[in-house]
């Protein structure tokens, strides 16, 4: 069977800028970068074609699936599988988007391991910023939740664990202004919600748990999808139209990892090639 692979940005998505992967199996300490080469070399010396285009449409029409690109190209295929992940909803402020892979980070069970004894700071108040205030408090000397209302939205259980925990101090109704540096990250200036009353508080790393939004527009009309926009999917990465399968970030799910969309890959390209099989006959 033959598979083209279309991807607007590098290959390898969002893992790219990472410095360092410490949570693959048998990768310890690899580049996102080096990592996205040994991937596509290792698609390519099978056979896949890797193109960067951006898709503009997919259309099911005469029970085949009809890609279109920006560039006009046209891609038909008896299966897809849906791989686009999603965006991290970003605070839109200075140095933000400056620092990402050299300091700012968005998953503490991920990259809290570059931070072991150093000084760090959360930014968000729902059950993600929780969780990895309380994963970061375990191996960082101190973490600062920073939280632009006076409650959090998350579960009470974990609000009440955060503010047992020691080495975790709570900056309600402030907000982040601006993140500052040379080459990495080194502070954040805080402000009130109005904007007075700044601070600086020295930090070596920030993670951002604001939320992420899906890359499902093109879907939006083709499949089912949750409440969030994530794209409803069976165990085997089988969607609500025959011949569309979801992996990785995209589909919903509890863990949203660089494993988890490995394996998604493994199990949505099996039961790609078997509807193709099917398909022909």
């Amino acid at each position: 069977m033959s598979c083209t692979v279309l991807e607007s940005e590098e290959f390898g998505g969002r893992i790219f800028p990472a410095l360092t992967i410490d949570n693959y199996p048998g990768l310890p300490g690899i580049s996102g970068a080096d990592y996205c080469e040994k991937l596509r070399a290792q698609a390519e010396s099978f056979g896949a074609e890797l193109k960067n285009q951006t898709v503009s449409s997919i259309e099911y029409v005469d029970n085949l699936w009809q890609v279109k690109t920006t560039n006009n190209s046209l891609y038909i295929a008896p299966a897809i599988i849906y791989a686009a992940g999603e965006k991290q909803r970003l605070l839109d402020i200075p140095g933000e988007t400056e620092f990402i892979g050299r300091g700012v980070g968005f998953c503490a069970a991920c990259d809290g391991a570059l931070f072991r004894n150093k000084e760090v700071a959360v930014i968000g108040g729902g059950d993600k910023a929780l969780d990895d205030a309380l994963t970061l408090s375990r191996m960082c000397s101190a973490v600062h939740l920073i939280h632009r209302r006076e409650e959090f939205r998350g579960f009470a259980g974990s609000v009440a664990k955060v503010k047992q925990t020691p080495n975790i101090t709570l900056h309600l109704n402030r907000i982040a202004k601006s993140v500052n540096g040379a080459r990495r990250v080194e502070s954040i200036t805080l402000c009130d919600t109005n904007g007075d009353n700044e601070e600086i508080l020295n930090i070596s790393g920030l993670f951002i748990a604001v939320g992420s939004v899906p890359l499902t527009a093109l879907c939006a009309e083709i499949a089912e999808l949750d409440e969030q926009g994530y794209i409803i999917a069976t165990e085997d990465c089988k969607t609500s139209q025959p011949g569309l399968f979801a992996a990785g970030d995209t589909r919903q799910k509890p863990l949203r990892q660089l494993i988890t969309a490995a394996a998604d890959g493994a199990v949505a390209g099996k039961a790609a090639a078997d509807y193709v099989a099917l398909y022909k006959g």
